[in-house]
C-alpha cells in the first residue's frame, strides 16, 4: 500500500484543525472584567460583596424584539462578533452589607485599532454614570482618553440624555439642556484617535441601552419616544 507524504498528511490535520475551531473563531464575545474582586473593590472600596450575572438575548422572553431595539436605539449597524443575537454580557452588582450600591458593565466596541472594551459604575437608583474607565483600549490617543478629566464628563449621565440629544443635535444644537451635547474631546486628542472618541461615546450610549433593558425595566423608553416624535414634526 502506497504510503501518504508526511507533508500532505500535516496539512490535512492543520486544515481539519482550522475547520473545526472556525465556528467558536465567529462566536460572540462578550466582556468581562479581568479581576472583578480587584476591580469592584477600587471602584467602590465599601464593598463587602457582589454578584455576577449573565444577560444573553436569546434567554430572555422577548429577546429578538430587544435586540431589534437595541440596533435602533445604538443607531448604528451591530457588528457580527462582539454585538450579535447571542453575545453574553456580564452584569455585576455591588453590595454593602445587604445593600445594593452600584452596578457595574461593560460592552465591546470597534475602535480604530481594535475593539474598546467600556466600563460603567451605575448608581442603582438614579441609572446614571458615577464612574466610567477603559479595560482595553489601543488608541493613538489613549493617554487623553484616559485622562481623569476627560472621563469624568461622563458622571452624572443617563440615557435619557443620549436620548434628548438626538433631538438637540439636529433641532438646537448646542442647547444648554443637551448634556451629551456639551461633551468634548480630550484635550490634546490626535485627529487618528477621533474615531475612538465616537466609538467611546457609542459605547457608553450602548451600555445605558442594555442596562436599562437588563435592569430598570426600560424606565427611559418615553425620553426615546418623545425624541422620536419630535424628530418626526420638525421634518414635517
Amino acid at each position: 500500500m502506497k504510503t501518504q507524504p508526511l507533508r500532505t498528511t500535516v496539512l490535512a490535520m492543520v486544515a481539519l484543525a482550522a475547520a473545526m475551531l472556525a465556528p467558536t473563531a465567529r462566536a460572540a464575545i462578550g466582556c468581562t472584567l479581568s479581576n472583578p474582586a480587584r476591580d469592584l473593590k477600587t471602584l467602590y472600596p465599601d464593598m463587602t460583596s457582589y454578584r455576577e450575572d449573565v444577560r444573553e438575548m436569546p434567554r430572555l422572553p422577548n429577546g429578538r424584539e430587544l435586540y431589534a431595539k437595541l440596533q435602533q436605539r445604538v443607531g448604528s449597524d451591530l457588528d457580527p462578533v462582539y454585538e450579535a443575537f447571542d453575545t453574553p454580557y456580564t452584569l455585576y452588582s455591588v453590595f454593602r452589607g445587604e445593600e445594593r450600591i452600584g452596578y457595574v458593565h461593560g460592552v465591546n466596541v470597534p475602535g480604530r485599532g481594535g475593539v474598546i472594551q467600556v466600563f460603567v459604575a451605575l448608581d442603582p437608583e438614579t441609572a446614571g454614570i458615577s464612574r466610567m474607565f477603559f479595560q482595553r483600549l489601543e488608541s493613538p490617543g489613549g493617554r487623553a482618553l484616559r485622562a481623569r478629566e476627560a472621563r469624568e464628563q461622563f458622571a452624572g449621565l443617563t440615557l435619557a440624555d443620549f436620548y434628548r440629544h438626538d433631538y438637540f443635535s439636529v433641532a438646537s444644537p448646542g442647547h444648554a439642556a443637551d448634556r451629551v451635547g456639551q461633551l468634548r474631546p480630550p484635550a490634546g486628542l490626535p485627529e487618528a484617535a477621533q474615531p475612538d472618541w465616537e466609538a467611546t461615546l457609542r459605547g457608553l450610549r450602548k451600555n445605558l441601552i442594555l442596562l436599562d433593558m437588563f435592569i430598570f425595566d426600560q424606565r427611559h423608553e418615553p425620553f426615546f419616544e418623545r425624541a422620536r416624535e419630535a424628530l418626526d414634526n420638525l421634518n414635517k
